[in-house]
């Protein structure tokens, strides 16, 4: 059993830099890494390139690249989980519809790829949403299927800020009364709020990426958010709690 303190968290990007705790090299250079899934040249560098040409600053990259995902990407419901996260296949079939993985993972990779340290972090859904969206919440208190990922872009005066296009995506999917336009309110709002904040109804676990799994015999996985086993040494399905007969609860307490 875990027990987490959750917040909602709001940077003001339009108010710019001030003072904030600059991040080390280390860091620096490990969030602007490519990984397997996430490279950042070949045609990620020239998508970045193309979507952030003419932005004076890390502000401005970061918005144009959230702006062209919300216009260009698609959530698309029959995807397994949360995506594969495998963002250079995306860009070069041409098909950018996925989850949260795949829309977050391609954000990572474009900032990157344009010179803002950017991560993935993995985790899970707790609670409704106090926002009012239904689709951006737990619904009961099991949230085996709940994961969810969220990306985080460091931007120099603002510290580590919240960008989740892939929510705003999943709004106009799934928010009743679903498919809804770029225009509705609920979806410009989602697109107001979802760049420079997120909701305190989710908990974080990781931001590892190329991970080889302790005392596994098959290949690393792309990212941790779901529960991963192996039998005989055949991994296990990891997308199909009921066969690898796993559950998650969540539960709010009292402090």
């Amino acid at each position: 059993m875990s027990r987490a303190a959750t917040r909602d968290r709001s940077v003001l990007i339009a108010a710019g830099g001030g003072q904030t705790l600059p991040i080390s090299a280390e860091e620096r250079a490990l969030f602007l890494k490519p990984t397997a899934f996430i490279p950042t040249d070949g045609i990620v560098k020239e998508t970045s390139d193309r979507i952030v040409a003419g932005a004076a600053t890390d502000r401005d990259k970061a918005r144009a690249i959230y702006d062209w995902l919300v216009a260009n990407t698609e959530r698309v419901a029959a995807t397994p989980g949360c995506g594969s996260g495998d963002v250079g296949a995306m860009l070069s079939s041409g098909r950018l519809g996925g989850k949260c993985a795949d829309i977050n993972g391609l954000f990572v990779g474009l900032a990157r790829a344009a010179g803002l340290p950017a991560r993935d972090l993995y985790g899970v859904r707790v609670a409704p949403s106090r926002f009012g969206y239904k689709c951006l919440g737990a619904g009961s208190p099991d949230v085996t299927k709940a994961q969810h990922c969220r990306a985080d872009v460091y931007l120099e005066g603002l510290g580590w800020t919240p960008v989740d296009a892939a929510d705003v995506r999943k709004v106009m999917l799934e928010e009743p009364p679903t498919h809804l336009g770029a225009d509705d309110p609920k979806v410009v709002a989602a697109r107001q709020a979802l760049i420079g904040g997120c909701e305190g109804n989710w908990i974080a676990l990781n931001c590892g990426h190329d991970l080889s799994l302790p005392g596994s015999t098959g290949k690393p996985i792309a990212f941790l958010m779901y529960p991963q086993g192996e039998v005989g040494g055949a991994r296990l399905n990891c997308l199909d709690p009921a066969a690898f007969r796993y559950r998650i609860e969540a539960h709010e307490i009292s402090a």
